[in-house]
């Protein structure tokens, strides 16, 4: 008795319930490859889109957060170097308030002509480092009053002036910079009271008789 070899004409073993076709493998369609990975892409890329946009709005913000802290470190810097320049100010405003009796008594010893000798050396050396500290001198005689820079301590009226003028410098002013350390006190000169009202009349006489003198005359010539 001889063994039999099953050929390749039998098929295999089927499942009861299950037909041949459903034996077989399905092959996969080619639509159905390509749809689920064009989905995973889009997702992807949808979500990289969405940190792309978080990136981007949290870089404006922390660069709005730099520019408004630059900008109050500008101000502050402005405002502490401000600060710093009006504190020498006042230093060196006090520091000149001091020394201007010593100026004045300078001053007084030069007008009398008793500047001379070490004493005049010592004098004009403190003078040249006053002004080299911006520390000016001001009020001459003739020129108009000014209240914010003049202080009247003597009063008198001139015929000779058309408004409140500076006679005589009692002691000058001094300034620093914009700032005024002490005004100028001085004798001012107002015009003499009728004064205008005499130089009108005899303004308005002197014209009344040149047309007089015009009218007898027969006008002026005729060219």
């Amino acid at each position: 008795m001889t063994e039999e070899t099953p050929g390749f004409d039998e098929k295999p073993d089927v499942p009861s319930g299950a037909t041949p076709d459903d034996a077989e493998p399905q092959a996969a369609s080619p639509s159905g490859e390509g749809a689920a990975p064009a989905g995973d892409a889009s997702a992807q890329l949808a979500g990289l889109t969405a940190q792309l946009d978080q990136v981007r709005t949290a870089l404006g913000e922390r660069t709005a957060d730099l520019q408004r802290l630059q900008a109050e470190y500008q101000n502050y810097r402005r405002r502490v170097d401000r600060d710093r320049v009006t504190v020498k100010e006042i230093a060196v405003a006090n520091l000149l308030s001091e020394l201007l009796p010593v100026l004045d008594d300078i001053g007084r010893a030069r007008e009398h002509g008793e500047l001379v000798g070490g004493f005049k050396s010592v004098a004009e050396s403190l003078e040249t480092i006053a002004a080299k500290m911006g520390l000016q001198q001001f009020g001459k005689e003739g020129e108009p009053f000014d209240p914010t820079i003049h202080e009247a301590l003597m009063h008198s009226y001139a015929p000779d002036v058309t408004e409140t003028t500076c006679v005589a410098i009692l002691q000058p002013g001094y300034r620093f910079g914009e700032r005024t350390i002490r005004p100028a006190r001085v004798a001012v000169a107002e015009p003499q009271p009728g004064a205008q009202t005499v130089k009108a009349d005899e303004a308005e006489t002197s014209s009344g008789a040149s047309a007089a003198d015009d009218k007898e005359s027969g006008g002026p010539d005729e060219g």
